[in-house]
């Protein structure tokens, strides 16, 4: 996992010293360098997320957690991860107001995905108190 950051990392800073030397002549290539360059760092996390992923849910499964919760979580996670990448990307395309808006439409998503965990939260706290039925 070491070495697969390290040459993220690389990757990362090779891309950004490339796109400053190009941004001065050519801007709207060096907004295309770095759209390319997220979507390959983003390409190349895929398979350790994937694995993550599993063992969350391997190790969920043997705790005896529902799997409708673990399912959540991970989609809140991942609406989480996407929204700020995707806002990154409009900041970079000097776009703050598209920017915000994506990361009020992710907040949004998270919220209505976390209904369900609440109301079982509040149920289970109702059942708990004295007195209700």
């Amino acid at each position: 996992m070491i070495i697969e950051i390290v040459q993220l990392v690389g990757f990362g800073l090779i891309a950004t010293f490339l796109i400053l030397i190009i941004k001065e002549h050519k801007p709207v290539i060096a907004l295309s360098l770095t759209l390319a360059a997220g979507a390959m760092m983003f390409l190349f996390i895929l398979t350790p997320l994937q694995s993550a992923v599993e063992l969350i849910r391997t190790l969920s499964g043997q705790a005896g957690i529902k799997s409708m919760y673990i399912e959540t979580l991970l989609k809140i996670i991942g609406i989480a991860y996407l929204a700020e990448f995707g806002a990154h990307i409009a900041r970079d395309a000097e776009q703050d107001s598209i920017a915000s808006k994506i990361e009020l439409a992710g907040k949004m998503v998270i919220i209505m995905l976390a209904i369900p965990i609440f109301q079982v939260l509040i149920e289970t706290v109702l059942a708990l108190l004295p007195g209700s039925a």
